[in-house]
């Protein structure tokens, strides 16, 4: 099936093929707001968080390119792309449930490891799946949609134990010091995760691949050196898009990675004076810090919306470095002010910054690669 020829899809099912990418960030919403503070909770002290959190990006270097090789090289019934979602979302589904039990920080880091390998089992093939699905000028549409699931899903991830708080005594701990409304939060994402994608992939499953396609990939089965082969045939000719974009995302993404680090210490200090992580001033200052993220992430969901029609008009690449500078802006913001105020105001920057980095990028990208090529590229 060419390019051209794919089945247009009606914006509700846009939404629907999303749902799943919807519990997918609800998870890693509740892993940027929580995981600093759960390794608080659990006696780290602040110097060894960015060892701590190493999971990410480090099982995001490897996973990505290497499920992205694979899931575009797999032959099944359930199609290129289904088989991962289903197994990363299981995986993150069993973390996410055990995660609040943790009863030291090496079981919390090590959880957070397989986590962060569940969902990145998911991601890229998901990003994929997208390209995959869409007509090349619904594409701008279908990735600003997916944008717009990231926002509204860690809104309600990181406005989850604040909700909680309202019905349940948030200074209610279990026996590892962890607040019971934090454990209840991870019991609702590991529902989520694994649901939401069962129903994307019911409702707007993959299309069959063309018998030309089904026949390149039938030639070369599926195996390790084959697919380091494609990842490293995949790097020496990365489109000059990709290259050109490496140096901003590399920025745009250790920017966000400081900010989910140290927020909740930060505005411990700022608003409230402490640095003990099990005084009761910190578990408030952890909210705070989850009810300003759930704001920067509901901006991204409704700045997610807004963008289409300004990539449509401007292109993405304007749109973006206007985005990525409200969020640098506000990044310089945050650590100088105490005021709530301008904390509020500061999360806007954040949120628009955020919602092109989910979305732009990916719009910038997927015309730039070959159908072939989508997964392993979109983990690169």
């Amino acid at each position: 099936m060419s390019e051209g020829s794919k089945p247009r899809l009606s914006l509700l099912r846009i939404v629907e093929m999303n749902i799943g990418f919807f519990g997918l960030q609800f998870s890693f919403g509740l892993q940027q707001a929580n995981m600093g503070p759960i390794y608080g909770f659990l006696g780290a002290d602040e110097a060894t968080m960015p060892l701590l959190w190493l999971a990410g990006p480090v099982t995001g270097l490897i996973v990505q390119p290497v499920v992205g090789a694979m899931s575009d090289r797999t032959l099944s019934r359930l199609g290129r792309r289904t088989p991962y979602f289903l197994v990363g979302a299981l995986l993150c589904s069993l973390c996410l449930f055990l995660m609040p039990h943790s009863s030291a920080v090496w079981m919390a880091a090590g959880l957070l490891w397989l986590l962060d390998a569940g969902n990145n089992v998911t991601m890229e093939p998901y990003r994929a799946y997208v390209s995959d699905r869409l007509a090349p000028d619904q594409r701008p549409t279908g990735f600003l949609t997916q944008s717009a699931a990231t926002g509204l899903a860690q809104t309600l991830s990181y406005l989850a134990p604040s909700l909680l708080a309202t019905v349940i005594d948030r200074d209610l701990l279990d026996a590892n010091g962890i607040p019971q409304i934090v454990r209840i939060a991870f019991v609702i994402g590991a529902i989520l995760s694994l649901s939401s994608i069962v129903w994307s992939v019911l409702r707007v499953p993959e299309l069959p691949l063309p018998p030309a396609d089904r026949a390149r990939i039938a030639a070369e089965p599926l195996s390790a050196r084959a697919t380091l082969r494609g990842i490293a045939g995949a790097v020496a000719e990365m489109p000059r898009p990709m290259r050109q974009l490496a140096l901003a995302m590399l920025c745009q993404w250790y920017a966000m990675f400081v900010y989910w680090q140290f927020i909740a210490f930060a505005l411990a200090r700022s608003l409230h004076g402490t640095s003990d992580p099990r005084s009761a001033a910190f578990r408030e200052a952890t909210l705070t810090a989850q009810q300003l993220g759930a704001l920067y992430n509901f901006v991204a969901f409704v700045a997610a919306l807004a963008l289409i029609p300004l990539v449509r008009r401007l292109g993405a690449r304007a749109v973006h470095a206007a985005c990525l500078v409200a969020a640098g802006v506000a990044m310089i913001a945050v650590p100088q002010t105490a005021s709530p105020a301008l904390l509020v105001l500061a999360m806007f920057g954040v949120g628009v910054g955020w919602a092109g980095m989910m979305g732009n990028t990916y719009v910038m990208l997927a015309d730039s690669i070959p159908p072939e090529r989508t997964g392993i590229y979109m983990g690169v």
